[in-house]
This record gives C-alpha cells, sequence and structure tokens, in this order.
C-alpha cells in the first residue's frame, strides 16, 4: 500500500522532510501547501508533486491523502493538527506541537477520540547521535549525570533557516527548548521534577525575549543546563554534551563525538544518518502497522507541561 501524503509548508523544514521522503519507499507527496503560491509550484515541480495549493482545506479535501506532515508556523500547528484529525488523516506536525499547554491537550484529546496516528517532530529522539546515547543507557553502561545544552542562533531579524524573512516570530521557549525539555526526560527515562528559568529582554519589534537559560532536574537526580539565544553570531545550532558516570559525548545533530571532539561512528544505529528521514520513517510505519509512533502527542505531552510551568515563571511579576 502507498501512503500518500500532503506536506504543508514548503520552506526550510518542508524541503528536509521532502528529501527524506524521497528515500522512504511505499511514500508519495501528493500534495504541497504554502503561502507563496508561485514558491510552492517550483518546490512541486522540482519534486514531481502533482497538486499545490496555498490553504491546508485543499490538501484535506483530497480524498487520496492519508497523512499530512505539518511544517507551518508554530502559532498554526495545534490548528492544524486538529484540522487534519478531524478531516480523517493521520498527520505529524513539527516541533512544537504548540505554542501553549492547552493547544497540545486539544490536540492529544482529538487523537484519542479518532484514534488516527499524531505524532510530533521531536527529531532528538531520532537522530543517529542521541539513539547511540540511549542505546547505550539501555544496555547499562552509561547514566546521564549531566546534559549540557546550548541552542546559538542569529536572529536579531526575522529570518528562517534558509535567510529568508519570515512571515512569522520564532520562540526560543515554546519551539527550541522544546527539543531538550523532551530529550532529556526521554534519555534519561524519568520525569522532570524541577525546571527553573529566566529571561533577558524583551526584544522591541520581534516581542520575544532574545537570551534564555534553563534548569531542570529529572526525579532520578540527572541534571540539564540548557542555553539560549537568538543573539549569537558564530556557530549556529544545538550542540548537547552528555556528561555521564562512563563517558562524555557530544551531539550535533546526526553526528556524535567524545568528549576530547574524536568522532564516533553511528552509521550502524540505524538505516539512515539523516535524523528527519528517521523520524518520518517513524510516522508511516506506525500508519502501516496501526500503533502509537516513538514521539506520539500522548507521549510529549509532559514536555509541554513543563513549557508551560516555565513560562507561568518568566511572566510572574
Amino acid at each position: 500500500m502507498t501512503i500518500r501524503v500532503a506536506l504543508a509548508g514548503a520552506g526550510a523544514f518542508g524541503i528536509k522532510h521532502l528529501d527524506g521522503i524521497k528515500n522512504i519507499d511505499g511514500v508519495e507527496v501528493v500534495s504541497l501547501i504554502s503561502r507563496d503560491l508561485e514558491k510552492t509550484k517550483e518546490v512541486a515541480a522540482q519534486y514531481g508533486i502533482g497538486h499545490v495549493g496555498t490553504e491546508l482545506g485543499d490538501s484535506l479535501a483530497l480524498k487520496e491523502v492519508d497523512a499530512v506532515i505539518l511544517c507551518t508556523p508554530t502559532q498554526m500547528h495545534a490548528r492544524q493538527a486538529i484540522a487534519c484529525l478531524q478531516a480523517g488523516k493521520h498527520v505529524q506536525v513539527e516541533i512544537p506541537l504548540a505554542d501553549s499547554l492547552r493547544g497540545a491537550l486539544e490536540v492529544a484529546a482529538t487523537q484519542e477520540q479518532t484514534g488516527l496516528v499524531a505524532m510530533c517532530g521531536h527529531t532528538r529522539r531520532f537522530n543517529p547521535s542521541h539513539q547511540y546515547v540511549r542505546q547505550q543507557i539501555a544496555a547499562g553502561k552509561f547514566n546521564i549525570q549531566q546534559m549540557d545544552v546550548q541552542t546559538f542562533f542569529f536572529r536579531r531579524s526575522n529570518m528562517n533557516a534558509l535567510g529568508q524573512p519570515r512571515s512569522w516570530t520564532d520562540h526560543l521557549l515554546w519551539h527550541h527548548a522544546a527539543h531538550t525539555v523532551d530529550l532529556f526526560a526521554y534519555q534519561c527515562g524519568s520525569p522532570i521534577v524541577k525546571a527553573n528559568a529566566v529571561q533577558g529582554p524583551i526584544h522591541p519589534t520581534l516581542g520575544i525575549a532574545m537570551d534564555m537559560s534553563i534548569q531542570l532536574k529529572a526525579a532520578n537526580g540527572a541534571i540539564c543546563t540548557l542555553s539560549l539565544s537568538f543573539n549569537n553570531d558564530g556557530p549556529l545550532g544545538t550542540f548537547f554534551r552528555y556528561i555521564g558516570d562512563s563517558a562524555t559525548y557530544i551531539a550535533r545533530y546526526d553526528d556524535l563525538f567524545n568528549g576530547k571532539e574524536e568522532k564516533i561512528d553511528v552509521s550502524q544505529v540505524a538505516v539512515s544518518m539523516n535524523g528527519i528521514e528517521l523520524q518520518d520513517r517513524e510516522f508511516f510505519a506506525a500508519i502501516r502497522e496501526g500503533r502509537a509512533p516513538n514521539s506520539a502527542v500522548a507521549q510529549v505531552l509532559p514536555c509541554y507541561q513543563v513549557l508551560h510551568d516555565l513560562e507561568q515563571q518568566l511572566n510572574a511579576p
């Protein structure tokens, strides 16, 4: 059975998904939706996608569409994920699931009502680097004492990962911190029991804090220190240092190094060295097998509870 997919969002991340899906058998992208019709047509022509449009409803109206991948602005995620489920389509929504706890809970409730596959793109669960560390933990060879994480971008103007102007504002807490908050609890196999945050000044035009510091503690005693900035004029991205009882690991997306910066071969960890492709493979496998995927909406809800609690803390007078 071919799974026919609609993809919403032809920006930097939408293209990463299209590149990953090309390597997956039995999956065809049949519809591409994005705000800029001309740009959408260009991308669709490049990837051989037959249907283009500017409204998600155009894709949801297509009977042949089985599943939708949402790579749209954060503020739309919850509403669009619910619309997909109510239209009878499986859905994978890029991180974050929502920009509020209420939105995340509403998506989870709709998934439960429909019984369809609803997954959130918590990509760090799928990167071969982090999978390798997880396998070491599962084998009893490594235990996390501390994760030290830096999420650094240079976004003093509102640009996307391709250097193109954005029509919406990204968010350090609800988007970028979500990766680490979820990964920390996931790798520790232990819930977060303590969370603190401080933030720098609010940007006068973007209306968000450009710098943030977060501390987490898991029930098993492990701690996490997360520094986030949109002001960093240097190497961009998120860099994870796992400090454990038997080793130190540094994960840079799909690549892994030891504490001495010697590269670790993670090519045998999974069928691909591309975390986005592995994430998509899990989504389609869960649809085929009629099961909940890793990073199912219900599984990631604790992350959004922590983000909500941190937001309350940051907004307190």
